[in-house]
């Protein structure tokens, strides 16, 4: 077995602070791309979504997690702007998060789309 050094790593963004901060990573896979997000007090894979040029999208969404709703915009944006098929994965959890704490995750996922 060999270890590569990866070049496939594009960026990583981050938007928040504390508890609040998200982070986004995009990666290459040869003619795709696929996102990562996560954050908050512990990042998970909550939801797939997959977008292609000229399809409907798809989502999965695991039980009880909500995160394909900041992840969908994002796949659509990048697929769109890229005219590639786009991967976007992940999830933020904070324990008992109030609607407040929600609605400031949601306002810096937000904050990421402007740099896709």
């Amino acid at each position: 077995m060999k270890q590569y050094p990866t070049k496939k790593l594009i960026w990583m963004i981050t938007s928040g602070e504390g508890k609040y901060k998200v982070f986004l990573e995009k990666k290459e896979l040869d003619d795709d791309l696929i996102f990562i997000l996560g954050g908050g007090e512990k990042s998970h894979v909550g939801g797939v979504v997959i977008c292609e040029p000229r399809k409907k999208t798809k989502v999965v969404s695991l039980e009880n997690h909500y995160d394909y709703k900041v992840l969908r915009p994002i796949a659509e944006k990048a697929c769109k702007k890229y005219n590639k098929t786009v991967i976007t994965l992940g999830g933020i959890h904070i324990d008992n998060a109030t609607k407040k704490e929600i609605d400031i995750i949601v306002k810096n996922c937000t904050e990421l789309l402007e740099c896709i």
